[in-house]
């Protein structure tokens, strides 16, 4: 089972390409506080769907390159562009 997650694209500057941010928050190990991370994809978009803002689906897949690993499923919320 490839897993699938959603995530903000925060850069559609590359052709093909996409960055997205996958937000999640958890519980410090030592201290108890909840902090916040975030973990960094790079997603392949084959016909360039996805813009900067918009709120998307990727699945985990074989490597396409030397920082892709993830390929784009559908765009869930578009965001308000100008």
């Amino acid at each position: 089972m490839r897993k699938r997650v959603t995530g903000i694209v925060t850069s559609a500057k590359a052709d093909k390409s996409l960055r997205v941010e996958i937000e999640r928050r958890y519980r410090h190990a030592k201290y108890g506080k909840i902090v916040s991370g975030r973990t960094v994809c790079h997603v392949h978009d084959e016909n360039n769907e996805a813009k900067e803002n918009d709120i998307v689906e990727i699945v985990e897949c074989r490597p396409l390159s030397k920082t892709k690993r993830w390929n784009l499923i559908r765009v869930v919320k578009q965001a308000i562009h100008d």
